[in-house]
């Protein structure tokens, strides 16, 4: 099984695929069009050149390679997908190969954490319309609704959600997804000397707190300008369960 998770930056996506890579029968892909999208883009980002250098850039062959993971040992793949490196002139129609779900976070949780790595940020930074994008093909491609699931819901339930997902992709759930061992991955891409810091060194889901986010009027901004996109996808997204209190905090 092919599984793609598709988040924006500065959501709990790496401590994600960090749970799928604990399980026996999983291997993971970090962002494989994050070279391209570089590339492509000419966007600024820390380590660019390093990036485009350490990996494929030919999206054709990128998708090549996710749409044919998978070994005997591994019957389970799972790609971490960033929305931003989905650049318009990518036909979306590989994905059809994959089982697409989505991770979605409260955009002004999203700006909080983006702007202490960034000194710029804005809305397209964000992936948020990306992100709908790919979620309204998926959605017209398999006249059903996909898999969506919001990080602060997640953080209070990780258990329960995860055992909601498995249920819904027709996996078996495997208690080894919600710890891990804390450092670096040789499966991580070599940004994660820059973007990495705090889930090198968890080791699962921390107790989550609920806190208040306070912006600046310009990035404050920035988060309207993704909350239609955001609010079309939270309304699929899985429901709380019950009471459970018990998630994480990853930036």
């Amino acid at each position: 099984m092919l599984i793609a998770m598709w988040s924006g930056p500065r959501n709990i996506s790496t401590a994600m695929m960090r749970s799928w890579e604990n399980r026996a029968d999983t291997s993971v892909i970090d962002e494989p069009f994050y070279g391209y999208y570089l590339k492509r883009s000419g966007v600024d980002h820390p380590m660019a050149a390093d990036i485009i250098d350490s990996m494929q850039t030919d999206p054709d062959k990128v998708i090549e390679q996710v749409t044919s993971a998978g070994s005997d040992k591994h019957p389970i793949t799972y790609q971490k997908h960033i929305t931003t490196h989905m650049l318009d002139e990518l036909d979306l129609g590989w994905t059809d190969q994959l089982v697409n779900c989505f991770l979605i976070r409260d955009p002004k949780r999203v700006v909080a954490s983006y702007a202490k790595k960034r000194q710029q940020v804005e809305a397209v930074d964000l992936g948020f319309s990306q992100q709908l994008r790919v979620f309204n093909h998926v959605s017209e491609y398999n006249a059903v609704t996909p898999i969506a699931i919001d990080s602060d819901r997640f953080l209070q339930q990780p258990e329960t959600m995860l055992k909601k997902l498995c249920e819904m992709l027709d996996i078996r759930f495997e208690q080894s997804m919600l710890r891990w061992p804390a450092g670096r991955r040789d499966t991580d891409g070599i940004w994660a000397a820059h973007w990495y810091d705090a889930v090198e060194r968890s080791t699962g889901f921390m107790p989550w707190k609920a806190s208040e986010v306070r912006l600046t009027a310009e990035l404050d901004a920035v988060a309207d300008e993704c909350q239609a996109a955001y609010q079309s996808m939270l309304s699929h997204a899985l429901p709380l369960v019950g009471t459970e209190t018990v998630g994480t905090e990853n930036p």
